[in-house]
């Protein structure tokens, strides 16, 4: 395969993956994790619409926290094609745009946070609704962000595993690192299909997001300390 040398375009675009995968680990982490683990009861509506209201500023810091994750998903996105377009453009381009579309989905899935803070915002037009009703209706918004972000784990396994494609065959990164990428990707994939069609097989989400998640940090941290390799002549 003869691509020719690496530019220096790319290796500002390695650096940006690399930082994009630890910040973007980071938050995400945070709001998805930290504040909604804080805040959420499962299978209870009342303490969980209580948790919000009390802690209102925390759920407000979660969803800026996502925002800032999905604008780091258009960072990550254009940095990675610019480095892996050399190495099959037409996989490329589809990975692109399947990772846009888990973006919009999840772009659109933050605003059911704000339906959760309009049904709790004890707004006078609300008051003819009982609270319960209105915790309930809080409740089923918490539970449209939780199908909106297996919808987009769906579109990420495709994208990132056309992506993982591309490190196995460019040899910029070890090939073991580009298998794990790979090997998560169709893990996280195939894990929310599988729930989409037969919803009581449920892999658990830790279990079927850890290898997704060791890859993107370990990638962050090779790229950020070790940059890309030599392309193969």
């Amino acid at each position: 395969m003869t691509t020719g040398p690496i530019d220096e375009s790319q290796r500002t675009a390695a650096r940006a993956v690399g930082i994009t995968y630890l910040v973007a680990m980071a938050t995400s982490v945070f709001s998805e994790t930290i504040v909604r683990r804080l805040l959420i009861v499962p299978d209870n509506a009342v303490e969980t619409a209580h948790r919000i209201m009390a802690h209102q500023q925390l759920f407000r810091l979660g969803i800026a926290s996502e925002l800032i994750t999905f604008v780091g998903t258009l960072v990550l996105l254009t940095s990675l094609y610019v480095i892996l377009r050399p190495f099959g453009p037409h996989l490329a381009l589809f990975a692109v745009c399947a990772r846009l579309i888990e973006a919009a989905v999840c772009v659109m899935m933050t605003l059911t946070g704000f339906d959760v803070l309009r049904d709790l915002s004890g707004a006078e037009y609300l008051k003819a609704f009982e609270p319960d009703r209105l915790y309930v209706l809080a409740r089923m918004s918490i539970a449209q962000h939780g199908a909106a972000y297996n919808m987009a784990f769906f579109f990420l396994g495709l994208g990132s595993t056309a992506f993982g494609v591309l490190w196995w065959r460019s040899s910029l990164v070890p090939r073991a690192l580009a298998m794990l990428g790979v090997l998560g990707s169709v893990m996280i994939g195939a894990s929310a299909l599988l729930f989409i069609v037969f919803p009581d097989f449920k892999i658990p989400l830790p279990v079927s997001l850890a290898p997704i998640a060791v890859f993107e940090v370990a990638m962050g941290f090779w790229l950020l300390f070790k940059g890309l390799g030599s392309r193969p002549a």
